[in-house]
């Protein structure tokens, strides 16, 4: 489950990225930005290293 939401969060920093300079979308490449933030955050609290 950890693995996954690792993945997820680096699929959405990757598409926030690309958004950012590649193509603006608005507000919703930040929203992705902070849902990928909160999924690094829980798994460096759960004491797992990235």
């Amino acid at each position: 489950m950890r693995d996954l939401l690792y993945i997820i969060a680096v699929v959405l920093v990757i598409g926030w990225v690309l958004g950012f300079f590649v193509y603006s979308v608005g507000g919703l490449i930040h929203i992705l930005l902070v849902i990928a933030i909160i999924a690094v955050l829980f798994r460096v609290i759960s004491g797992k290293r990235l």
